[in-house]
């Protein structure tokens, strides 16, 4: 029996090379590349455009691995959490975030997570696999479609926040962001997405080789190495002097300010100390700060930061000039946060 290959893994030229060799004129392909990715068709008897004998031909030889919604839930402040099914029956989650001037999809590049930084819900999850670009661009795609079903208004913003570590799946990231601001697919700006991550330096080099266009988060949480080696152990492989190194070398080849997250943890990383460490990173390379709330996470010992705690990080680093922005929690009611992705949708 014919293994069939996943259709979405052709391009438009390969298509054209199949279709020619089936005597079947090579408009089709593009009809057919239209379908899968500015239509989403999940299977081939959707593309009415073919004749039956077409779509009969292309089932022979092909499948559809497309992502669908498994389940959704809205938290009290509009956030809504999908949990989404790949062909495989995997799941993932990706989060849709309204605010007054943007709404935002969160999208996840892995189903679990390798990392295990040990304040996120996904961390406690093993790495189950790699998402191929086209199940990345699937969330994208449906979230936009659900933006303008319960907000009446397209996707703004796309952060690459969700489950994972983006930078370990490079290959597909790449093509993801390709096909979300290409004209075959959805027409975004890459300068509305960012894509964050926990710090593989090796790879921040080569998104500056690349010249990217798209924005980068470092989840930093604290510039203390020993803090960091225990809170993300990542660190105890590539520590912060590698990552200033990576974060420099990909600010002169592309221009484009890198945004530091930084949780703040209750009594662990949000002193003036701590504070101090920070700004004297930010200093180095221009570059911003987004302090995030801390999202309690079920068997996890963390505790956000008090508000006067907070404020006063803030006022440290502000009147060094640093620009900051405090994000509120959304979507935590529903476990929908950052740090909370856990697949508790099932």
């Amino acid at each position: 029996m014919l293994k069939k290959k996943n259709i979405r893994n052709l391009s438009i030229e390969e298509l054209s090379l199949f279709f020619k060799k089936h005597g079947i004129a090579k408009f089709r392909s593009k009809q057919v590349f239209e379908w899968l990715w500015k239509k989403k068709a999940c299977n081939f008897d959707e593309m009415t455009s073919l004749s039956i004998s077409d779509r009969e031909l292309l089932k022979n030889y092909f499948s559809i691995n497309a992502l669908t919604i498994h389940k959704s839930e809205k938290s009290s402040d509009g956030t809504i959490k999908y949990s989404l099914k790949l062909f495989d029956n995997k799941l993932v989650e990706g989060v849709l975030i309204p605010s007054r001037k943007r709404l935002t999809a969160c999208v996840s590049s892995q189903a679990g997570c390798s990392l295990s930084c040990t304040f996120c819900a996904t961390g406690t999850l093993k790495l189950e696999r790699n998402l191929d670009f086209g199940e990345i661009y699937d969330q994208v795609f449906i979230l936009n479609e659900e933006a303008k079903q319960n907000f009446g208004r397209p996707l703004s913003n796309i952060v690459y926040m969700g489950m994972g570590e983006p930078l370990l799946n490079y290959d597909n990231l790449i093509k993801s962001i390709n096909l979300i601001s290409s004209k075959d697919g959805l027409s975004m700006s890459p300068k509305r997405i960012t894509v964050s991550t926990a710090g593989i330096a090796k790879m921040i080099k080569k998104l500056a080789d690349d010249e990217v266009k798209f924005n980068l988060a470092l989840s930093l949480h604290t510039a203390d190495d020993k803090k960091r080696d225990e809170i993300m152990p990542i660190n105890q492989s590539i520590n912060i002097a590698k990552l200033e190194e990576s974060i420099k070398y990909f600010y002169e080849r592309t221009g484009t300010r890198v945004t530091y997250e930084y949780i703040l943890f209750n009594g662990i990383n949000d002193s003036i100390e701590d504070a101090s460490k920070l700004l004297k990173l930010c200093k180095k390379t221009p570059s911003k700060v987004n302090l995030i709330e801390y999202n309690t996470v079920d068997g996890l010992p963390y505790k956000k930061s008090t508000n006067k705690q907070t404020d006063m990080f803030i006022k440290y680093l502000e009147e060094k000039n640093i620009v900051v922005n405090l994000r509120r929690s959304k979507g935590k009611d529903i476990n929908a946060a950052c740090g909370q992705l856990v697949n508790k949708l099932k």
